[in-house]
Parts: structure tokens; C-alpha cells; sequence
């Protein structure tokens, strides 16, 4: 079976199926305005997106070369996955044993009414390969959802995009977690302070890259043994 891609050479300037050819002038307006707008509207996720792609040159660089050293990591960027409904159908997840990790996620879907079809395209960056890191980064953003225990609340949102800022390095997501953060009642800021940020720094100083899990592999085992593997810490119940 052929492995499913969404990175192809495009023609003329553009180099992957979805890139917009842009210079360093367009990309700092870009990531200027959507900064800006962020801030103010930090759940558009269109908006998040294109300050990722256009101030996480670096961070994916990182990203990129953490995934190439880890064994997982490289099969997962030859194969380059893709997670939506096509490669992952609803009836399927929900078909596997309960407790796994995938029917849990088709648990998680169906409660919050996701479509992970949802996930916007990569646009802004200009290197296929980065551009397939961060699309992944995307694509598994539900899963980490539901292997973290956190729903999509304003409060769990912050707690999951300070775990990403610290395992990614990406600007956009401590912009994220900072613009939502500030929209937290002040008992839940106090929280975050006293808790999330400390357990999101205790899991990126674990080693475990979180990126270089073939979920797709997993889905089918249980949750808590995935857990245990990652050496996962569940923040309290009144956090999540």
C-alpha cells in the first residue's frame, strides 16, 4: 500500500502542494498582523497558524532535527501520515478496544463535535520537509487532547498549548497560551502559574518527543500503557 502523502514538488515557484511563495517583507507583515489579531482572538486557529508558520522557522528546525534522531521520528517523516477522516475513519476508533487510545480519540471527537479534516493547511513555509513537521504538529494536536486528559476548554487549551510551547519551542504557542490565559478567571491564572507551567517544563526537560509517536501504530493499545511508556503526568482532576 502507498504510503499517503500531502508534500509534492509544486510547479512553477511554489514547492509543496499547498505552499504560498512568500518573501521575508511578506512573512513579517504576515506575522505582524496575525500576531495582532491573535491576541485578541486567540481561538481562530487560522490566525494562530500563519504566526506559527511565519516565526517558527527555528523552532521547527529543532523539531525536525529531534525527529531525525529518534528511530520512530524518521519512519514518520518517510511515510509522512496523515490523520483525518479518510486514514482514520469515526466507525473505525470507535471499533477498537475501550480504553484504547483510539477509542478514546473517537470518544473525544465525538463529544466535542471535532472534524479532524478541520485542520488548516500549511501555507507560509517555504522547506516541504519543515512544512510536513508542522502539519503533523497540527494533525496530532487531538490526539495530545486526549493522552493529556485535558478538554478543550479555555483553561484546557492553556494548559495544552504551554505543554506544546515547552516541547516545540514554537513562538505561536506560548503567544496562545499567553492570549488565552489572560481570558482565565484569576483563581484559574494562579493555577496555571502554580502548576501547568512547572509540569509543562517537567515534561519537556523527560525526553519523551511527543512528535515521534506513530500514533497511527498505537491506536488499538491501551491508554494508560501509552501513558506509562511516554511517562505522562496527568495534571489534577480541578486542572483538567
Amino acid at each position: 500500500m502507498s504510503k499517503a502523502r500531502i508534500l509534492t514538488a509544486g510547479a512553477g515557484s511554489s514547492r509543496y502542494a499547498t505552499h504560498v511563495p512568500t518573501n521575508i517583507l511578506e512573512k513579517t507583515f504576515l506575522a505582524a498582523s496575525s500576531s495582532f489579531r491573535a491576541l485578541a482572538n486567540p481561538r481562530d486557529a487560522r490566525l494562530v497558524g500563519v504566526v506559527g508558520e511565519t516565526t517558527g522557522h527555528r523552532a521547527l528546525g529543532r523539531m525536525l532535527a529531534r525527529m531525525k534522531r529518534d528511530p520512530i521520528g524518521r519512519t514518520i517523516l518517510q511515510d509522512r501520515p496523515l490523520i483525518g477522516s479518510s486514514s482514520l475513519p469515526l466507525a473505525s476508533l470507535r471499533s477498537m478496544p475501550d480504553g484504547s487510545l483510539g477509542c478514546e480519540y473517537a470518544r473525544f471527537l465525538e463529544t466535542h463535535r471535532f472534524n479532524p479534516d478541520e485542520r488548516t493547511a500549511v501555507n507560509f513555509i517555504d522547506d516541504p520537509e519543515l512544512a510536513y513537521v508542522m502539519l503533523r504538529y497540527r494533525q496530532v494536536h487531538d490526539l495530545w487532547h486526549v493522552v493529556f486528559a485535558l478538554p478543550p476548554t479555555f483553561l484546557g487549551e492553556v494548559a495544552l498549548k504551554w505543554l506544546e510551547a515547552a516541547q516545540t519551542g514554537l513562538p505561536m504557542c506560548a503567544l496562545g497560551a499567553f492570549a488565552g490565559g489572560v481570558r482565565l478567571k484569576p483563581g484559574q491564572r494562579a493555577m496555571v502559574v502554580r502548576h501547568v507551567l512547572p509540569w509543562a517544563l517537567r515534561h519537556a526537560a523527560s525526553g519523551a518527543d511527543l512528535l515521534s509517536v506513530y500514533y497511527e501504530r498505537e491506536l488499538e493499545r491501551p491508554l494508560d500503557a501509552l501513558r506509562a511508556e511516554l511517562r505522562v503526568e496527568l495534571l489534577p482532576q480541578t486542572l483538567r
